[in-house]
């Protein structure tokens, strides 16, 4: 392997492209612009990336683009993002509360805001009623007091509402925030959820394909928690519970 990326004139061009030395812009951005700009020489001079194979991953990129939000976390950057996160708290000394799970790019802000106990389900749905019930807890096991807790899943087809390709689902069907008490404890129902794949074909389906991968995933509950927290806690918690059962419970902490 050569080592032309640690050249003078390779160093040169690195920092003419990011803009190093240049008056204005923004420093931080051009300091991350160079490192990966830097890093995509290193992989295309440790691998031997030939022309027609960098050319051919620019044009999957761009044809990919409309999945990103599918790639992303498929190819696991959104969970690293969250045990970034984790281990900044760790080392300013916060710790415990349900570890950051990835959210998706399926939350929809502005979900109606009712009591616990809702019906989160909004449509007709022959599927197998689902009822869930836990309680959100603070790092010592103390209940949270007058938390919002955010729920959205998919319908019985394995289709989240405003991303349904059949439009046929209400706005907000299966997406509730539900308000809670000094006890911190929540219940609702809903029709069960299923599991669903990416797009067949599309560019996530392409490269799980190529890496011996699969983009199925199981019938799954998302959470988001807020809550007035004191400033030794995080200000927010994302969890995920996979259903398997019509009925579950599930502490969360914050």
């Amino acid at each position: 392997m050569t080592n032309l990326v640690a050249s003078k004139e390779v160093q040169t061009l690195l920092d003419r492209a990011s803009g190093i030395g240049e008056a204005g812009g923004n420093a931080r951005l051009k300091a991350i612009m160079r490192d990966l700009l830097e890093s995509t020489m290193s992989l295309i001079e440790k691998h031997d990336i030939s022309e027609s194979e960098f050319w051919q991953a620019i044009n999957y990129l761009q044809n990919g683009a409309p999945e990103f939000g599918l790639i992303v976390p498929g190819v696991g950057i959104e969970h690293f993002l969250d045990l970034h996160m984790d281990a900044k708290d760790a080392a300013a000394g916060l710790s415990g509360g349900t570890p950051r799970t990835i959210e998706g790019p399926l939350y929809v802000a502005g979900a109606p805001l009712v009591e616990s106990g809702a019906n989160l389900t909004d449509d007709a749905d022959e599927g197998e009623v689902l009822t869930m019930s836990g309680a959100v807890r603070g790092p010592d096991g103390e209940a949270v007091p007058n938390a919002i807790l955010h729920v959205w899943h998919a319908n019985s087809k394995g289709f989240y509402s405003h991303f349904d390709p059949t439009g046929e689902q209400a706005t907000f069907n299966n997406r509730r925030r539900l308000k809670l008490g000094a006890d911190g404890r929540y219940a609702f129902s809903s029709i069960m959820p299923r599991g669903y794949s990416v797009p067949p074909g599309g560019a996530t389906d392409v490269l799980m394909k190529a890496l011996g991968r699969h983009g199925n995933r199981p019938a799954h509950v998302h959470f988001f928690i807020e809550a007035p927290v004191r400033a030794t806690t995080s200000p927010s918690v994302r969890a995920k519970v996979c259903c398997r059962r019509p009925t579950a419970a599930a502490a969360m902490r914050i």
